[in-house]
């Protein structure tokens, strides 16, 4: 089969993109929590507990599971892209000083490939480096323990970049903290053998944020696209034209989204279950300014028209079948909004109908039940805290087509 193939949002899960949480989420502390983008410190053993069981559950259903840690290792298949690679992350974590960069790259050429990929996904305080040589005047000052911001984010794999169709979106982040993330899908694409080369619709270089979680592959020739807390117009507008020269994609949704924390991504507030039913936060079952981006008549150009109307209404227009959308914490706005901010709404389906959940959204998982979805329970005491469901945990690398 080929080593990328996304075409939807429900066909047969084949092979996905993990990130098991490492010691990255130990460096958490309260000060620097908003600087990271988290609310709260998971518990890394536990933690590591309930990802291992969402990668059981995969593999027990015939899904592959890669690391993402493991790619990039396997990705720095000479000696000139891992000195380039080193290089590229140290530039990217906005150092200075010169000597903290010598003992830095230094520090990192000494580990072993996968060691290396894991350091600097963890983040690296100054103790690390502390008995190489001295610290510089500027470091003993800062009050902030790392030399470089560890990535605490990596577990949600649905962000830096996204596959489309045979091709990846390569992401610019938001958040600047994040920006290194796809770094590591940059080389991966670039050079590992099985993924080497591929079509980039989207590129971290370009001006405009966009990232994973806002991007639904409804079927071959549509997306939709949320304009979120951390997608631009902009971007969408790129990438639209790019998808429309070099896929089958004819149409993108771009849909307007309150730009909040809890509503920060798409797939937060709307996932897609089966053929014709999704799962939806109540304050999205009303109309909604939908943005309709077709190709242009002129070369590279796009038109783009406005449509005040509901989801409902959209996806069963452009699905050609009538859509059910079951409501994320059923009809209680209570129940709604708390199990929306626990990621009722957040779903991973590996075949139509069937979907993976986290087991405590336990009104939605009935209501699921009871509309004919398959439901696939995994706990999240610890996972949940940093905001992401199992579509944020997993970057699908392909999907069977729904005609097959």
């Amino acid at each position: 089969m080929r080593a990328l193939n996304v075409t939807s949002e429900i066909g047969r899960l084949k092979r996905v993109l993990l990130h098991r949480p490492g010691f990255e989420l130990e460096h958490l502390t309260p000060k620097w929590l908003n600087q990271l983008l988290f609310d709260d410190i998971p518990w890394l053993k536990k933690a590591q507990q309930e990802h291992d069981e969402f990668k059981h559950i995969l593999e027990a259903h015939g899904v592959e599971v890669l690391y993402l840690e493991n790619l990039v290792a396997e990705s720095l298949i000479t000696k000139k892209i891992l000195d380039q690679f080193v290089k590229d992350f140290i530039e990217e974590s906005n150092l200075k000083n010169e000597h903290t960069i010598k003992r830095l790259r230094d520090y990192l050429l000494s580990l072993d490939k996968l060691s290396m990929v894991k350091e600097m996904m963890a983040g690296i305080p100054k103790t690390r480096l502390s008995g190489v040589r001295t610290l510089s005047l500027k470091e003993r000052i800062e009050e902030y323990p790392f030399i470089t911001d560890s990535m605490p984010n990596l577990y949600f794999t649905r962000d830096p970049f996204s596959i489309i169709g045979h091709g990846v979106s390569l992401h610019k982040m938001h958040a600047n903290v994040r920006n290194r993330e796809s770094l590591f899908g940059e080389y991966i694409f670039k050079y590992h053998p099985a993924f080497k080369d591929t079509v980039k619709f989207y590129d971290r270089d370009e001006t405009s944020s966009i990232e994973g979680g806002d991007i639904l592959v409804l079927n071959k020739e549509t997306i939709a696209i949320g304009i979120s807390e951390r997608t631009d117009p902009d971007a969408i507008e790129v990438i639209s034209k790019r998808l429309f020269k070099e896929t089958d994609i004819k149409l993108v949704l771009a849909i307007d989204m309150p730009k909040k924390r809890a509503f920060m991504h798409l797939d937060t507030i709307l996932t897609q279950l089966d053929y014709n039913k999704f799962l939806v936060h109540h304050a999205f079952l009303g109309k909604k300014d939908i943005f309709m981006i077709t190709p242009g008549s002129k070369k590279d150009s796009i038109r783009i028209e406005k449509r005040n109307e509901t989801l409902k209404r959209v996806f069963s227009r452009v699905l050609k079948s009538p859509i059910t959308m079951i409501p994320c914490g059923g009809d209680d706005t209570i129940a709604s909004d708390r199990e929306q901010w626990n990621d009722g709404a957040n779903t991973l389906a590996i075949a139509p109908g069937v979907v993976i959940v986290y087991e405590r959204n336990t009104i939605t998982n009935k209501l699921l039940t009871e509309h004919g979805i398959k439901v696939l329970p995994m706990t999240s005491s610890e996972l949940s805290r940093g905001r992401g469901g199992p579509r944020c945990m997993s970057m699908p690398f392909y999907r069977e087509d729904l005609d097959q």
